[in-house]
């Protein structure tokens, strides 16, 4: 790594509510050489997150909290956190997830990337001590995603959870955000960042992802990361719409997209003919189905997978792929 990697990486750090957690994200942030700021945007916590944030404060100058009075969600939040900051790398980091020390070293080592992902182990919330000892090591094998491979790797398969390409967690190049005007949706508090990717994706950005691990993202019981309403799915389905309709793309582009709009759509679908069949009941539900019938397949498709998932063993396929030392990867690899 050149001396010019050094202290160039801006994390940014959207929290609600995350008091118990937020000082081990800020402390493995800062403990990274190359970072030179961390901006740390409440949104609108009333556990008093800011002040657990501060607690874990180097004395370096880096970190930054700022408040918001009413929350906003992470796309405002991170959008905020981009405008007032200045590192020409932009890094990602979820209020209750962490760094592994020396992440940001292999990411940085080359610079023919726009984006660029490494790999994300899967830690249970008691073993986060022990985490780095058992970190499997992988051969980089650096690749290239274009648009398609991106977003077929968004289209959740079911009985396979918490595995799509989207959990991913690039550095970002500021430079090519501000050249192409590109920011997170702020009316997405699903898939805002499926739907940035994307849009930079279509700008021809160069998304490289390595298979070492320096991420560890927490799985806790009570986790928001499966929770979403009726409504974050209509509106993530309206985002692919919007960027069909900006236009530009080629075929092949335009085409995964538009699978991944019908199969959020299909979600949303379900979704809403479960919510009308709890409020009113099944024959509103069923009428509903009736009126629209374009939906009836993802409606039907959906009810009878749930119905049969129960009969698979251990609930379906595991959550990620099993390294050697007990952990979960999101991506495939062989340790080195």
């Amino acid at each position: 790594m050149t001396d010019s990697a050094q202290n160039n990486v801006c994390v940014i750090i959207a929290a609600k509510n995350a008091s118990d957690t937020i000082g081990l994200a800020v402390a493995s942030a800062l403990r990274e050489p190359e970072v030179a700021e961390v901006v740390v945007i409440d949104d609108g916590s009333t556990d008093g997150t800011a002040a657990s944030a501060g607690l874990a404060d180097d004395g370096s100058g880096r970190l930054t909290i700022q408040e918001f009075e009413k929350n906003r969600g992470p796309a405002a939040a991170r959008n905020h956190a981009i405008d007032i900051s200045r590192a020409p790398v932009i890094s990602i980091l979820d209020a209750d997830d962490f760094f592994f020390p020396g992440r940001f070293k292999p990411l940085l080592s080359a610079d023919d990337w726009d984006f660029v992902a490494d790999n994300i182990a899967f830690v249970n919330a008691d073993t986060v001590s022990d985490a780095f000892t058992m970190l499997d090591h992988f051969d980089p094998k650096p690749r290239f995603l274009d648009l398609v491979a991106f977003v077929e790797g968004n289209i959740s398969k079911r009985g396979v959870r918490r595995g799509e390409i989207g959990f991913l967690k690039p550095l970002m190049r500021r430079s090519f955000l501000d050249a192409h005007g590109l920011r997170y949706d702020e009316a997405l508090r699903l898939g805002e960042d499926y739907d940035l990717y994307v849009r930079a994706l279509a700008k021809a950005a160069r998304y490289k992802v390595i298979h070492s691990c320096g991420y560890g993202a927490v799985v806790r019981s009570n986790s928001l990361s499966g929770r979403h309403r009726t409504e974050d799915l209509l509106r993530l389905y309206e985002a692919d719409r919007a960027i069909l309709a900006a236009g530009g793309l080629s075929p092949t582009d335009a085409a995964a997209i538009r699978r991944h709009e019908q199969h959020v759509r299909g979600r949303f679908e379900l979704r809403r003919f479960l919510d009308i069949k709890g409020q009113s009941g099944l024959a509103a539900a069923a009428f509903y189905a009736l009126g629209n019938p374009t939906a009836i397949p993802a409606i039907a498709a959906g009810i009878l997978a749930d119905k049969t998932e129960r009969f698979r063993k251990g609930g379906g396929a595991p959550i990620a792929h099993s390294g050697t030392n007990g952990l979960r990867y999101l991506l495939q690899a062989a340790p080195e």
